[in-house]
C-alpha cells in the first residue's frame, strides 16, 4: 500500500473507537515458527517446504474462520496493526504492513475460554514471526489488526506436486498467483478424458484413477473465476513425489 494510503487510513483510525474502513475487516494476529520462520514449514494447506513450494516465510495460519475447511489455502492478506484498539500500543510505529499467504490451519484450543484467539467466529492469523514482526512489537505477543484479502503476485508458474498410488492421484496445485486457491481441478492422461478432481484436504486434490505410464494435463479454475489448461505438465516418466512446474500463471 503505498505511504499516502496508509497515512490516510490511519487518519480514519485515529477519529474512530471501531473499525469503519471500506473493504478492511478487524481481526487479531499472534505469531509461531521462530524468529527464522523454520517452524512454519508444512501445515494443513500441504505445501510442504514454503521455499520450493513458492510462498517463502511471509505466511499465516489462518483460524478456523477464515481456513474454510481449506478453501482458503493459497490466498493473500494484507494486514496491518490496528493502533486504535486495545493492544495497539504494540505495534509497529509509522502504520506498517505485510501481505501474507494462507499456508495452515491454527485449530480452536478448547483448553481456553471460547477455544482461544483462533476459536470459532474469531478472525485471526497466527503468523510467522518474521512477518508479524513486520507490524507488531514481539513483547506484545498479539496485536489488533485490519486485514483484506489481495491478489496474490508469485514469481515463476503454476507448480503441481504429484502423489498417490497406482489407483489414486493426488496433486498438490501451488504457487498460484491472483485468487491464490483453487475452486476446481481437473486432470487429463494421454489415453483418458478430463477427470475431475475433488478436494482431499488442504490445497491438495484428488482423482481415484490410475494415471501411471501417461503423460499429465490439468485444469484449474480459481476462485477468482479464471480457467487455465496445463497441457502436458508432467511427461509419461513421472514419478510421485515430484513437482512439475509450468509457465502459465493466474491473475484473478
Amino acid at each position: 500500500m503505498a505511504p499516502r494510503m496508509m497515512l490516510v487510513l490511519w487518519g480514519v483510525l485515529a477519529a474512530a473507537s471501531s473499525t469503519v474502513v471500506a473493504g478492511w475487516s478487524a481481526g487479531t494476529a499472534t505469531f509461531y515458527g521462530g524468529s527464522d520462520g523454520s517452524g512454519t514449514m508444512g501445515g494443513a494447506c500441504g505445501y510442504g517446504n514454503l521455499y520450493s513450494a513458492g510462498y517463502g516465510v511471509n505466511n499465516a495460519a489462518l483460524s478456523q474462520t477464515l481456513f474454510n475447511d481449506g478453501a482458503s489455502c493459497g490466498q493473500c492478506y494484507l494486514i496491518t496493526c490496528d493502533a486504535s484498539r486495545a493492544g495497539g500500543q504494540y505495534c509497529k510505529p509509522g502504520g506498517a504492513s505485510v501481505t501474507v499467504t494462507a499456508t495452515n490451519l491454527c485449530p480452536p484450543n478448547y483448553a481456553l475460554p471460547s477455544g482461544g484467539w483462533c476459536g470459532p467466529g474469531r478472525p485471526h492469523f497466527d503468523m510467522s514471526q518474521p512477518a508479524w514482526e513486520n507490524i507488531g512489537v514481539v513483547r506484545g505477543g498479539i496485536v489488533p489488526v485490519l486485514y483484506q484479502q489481495v491478489r496474490c503476485s508469485r514469481s515463476g508458474g503454476v507448480r503441481f506436486n504429484v502423489a498417490g498410488s497406482s489407483y489414486f492421484l493426488l496433486v498438490s496445485i501451488q504457487n498460484m498467483g491472483g485468487s491464490g486457491s483453487v475452486a476446481a481441478a481437473w486432470v487429463k492422461g494421454t489415453s483418458t478424458a478430463w477427470i475431475q478432481m475433488s478436494r482431499n484436504w488442504g490445497a491438495n486434490w484428488q482423482a481415484l484413477s490410475g494415471l501411471t505410464n501417461q503423460a499429465l494435463s490439468f485444469a484449474v479454475t480459481s476462485t477468482g473465476g479464471q480457467y487455465i489448461q496445463f497441457l502436458n505438465v508432467a511427461p509419461a516418466w513421472w514419478q510421485f513425489g515430484q513437482t512439475y512446474s509450468t509457465n502459465q500463471q493466474f491473475y484473478y
